[in-house]
């Protein structure tokens, strides 16, 4: 019998509730991809899986109704198919009720009683910075501690590792007509942190600015003003909408009256989208194909 495997998306967290939203969607779309992929249900879950899955999946008419059941635990989402497999859920490293080691855990204990025997940790992060480096593997050490051997947990790399990110972006931004465009990210202080960035920016033909640190988006838009652009998009890169992304539509408002003779647009976020799941599955292989944009529909 193979081993079965539980899949856990593990995002920031927002007091913002847009993001979480938006990552349970996210994990329905992951799950979907999954479920494509493995075998079916029947033929891996053993007889003897775990009466958590079933009571939590009686046919009733809701059951029948919706194709996914959500079971809450604290802090995370557990999404079960019908069938039980693949198991997906989601947690979050801050700002949720328990810390994200007690999430794992908790969620790796359903995944037992499922018959799974790993799980599977994604960290749904757009940079190599110190939550992929060293917060979330210390949460995963401690979850491993408190569950023994009875379930192995494996961090993947995050999902901004994924070579064909770039791409997916590009196909996104394919139908925006401008001069010039500003790809926008967080930013950071520390040496060689915003290299990623740059290098994305770099496949979607535009400049990086930044909202904590130089160049700045103003700074940016300045530079491409004095070099004979009139219209510029400026490409959020984050995740979701949240707090960060209405700030930055508020500051492009602004922006625009002080700079009247240019034409300033703002483009969506991400956002939640086959294509983006299909990225995420793909991070749980051994080595994640570089993919033109053809294959990642």
């Amino acid at each position: 019998m193979p081993l079965l495997t539980a899949y856990l998306l593990v995002s920031h967290g927002s007091r913002d509730p847009r993001p979480q939203v938006a990552m349970e969607k996210l994990a329905e779309l992951v799950r979907t991809q999954l479920g494509i992929q493995e075998a079916t249900c029947s033929d891996r879950i053993p007889e003897e899986a775990a009466p958590l899955c079933i009571s939590a999946l009686k046919a009733t008419p809701d059951t029948l109704a919706s194709p996914l059941q959500p079971h809450r635990v604290t802090g995370s989402t557990m999404l079960v198919s019908p069938a039980g497999y693949p198991l997906v859920g989601t947690a979050t490293l801050e700002l949720a009720d328990t810390p994200l080691h007690e999430q794992i855990h908790e969620f790796a204990i359903v995944a037992l009683a499922n018959g799974c025997k790993e799980v599977e940790l994604l960290p749904i992060f757009l940079l190599p910075g110190v939550h992929v480096r060293e917060d979330i593997p210390t949460e995963v050490a401690l979850a491993q501690k408190s569950l023994g051997e009875a379930i192995t947990i494996h961090q993947r790399p995050h999902l901004g590792a994924h070579p064909s990110l770039g791409t997916m972006l590009a196909s996104q931004l394919a139908a925006v007509d401008t001069e010039a465009k500003i790809m926008l990210a967080h930013g950071t202080r520390r040496a060689g942190g915003n290299e990623p960035v740059e290098a994305v920016a770099k496949q979607l033909g535009a400049v990086a600015a930044y909202w904590s640190v130089k160049p700045t988006l103003e700074e940016q838009i300045v530079r491409l003003a004095d070099a004979g652009h009139q219209q510029i998009a400026i490409v959020p890169y984050f995740l979701f909408c949240g707090g960060i992304t209405d700030a930055i539509a508020q500051s492009i408002t602004s922006l625009q009256a002080r700079f009247p003779k240019l034409e300033l647009s703002l483009a969506n976020p991400i956002g939640v989208s086959p294509q983006l799941a299909n990225l995420i599955v793909d991070l749980t292989q051994d080595e994640p194909i570089l993919k033109d944009a053809d294959q990642l529909g």
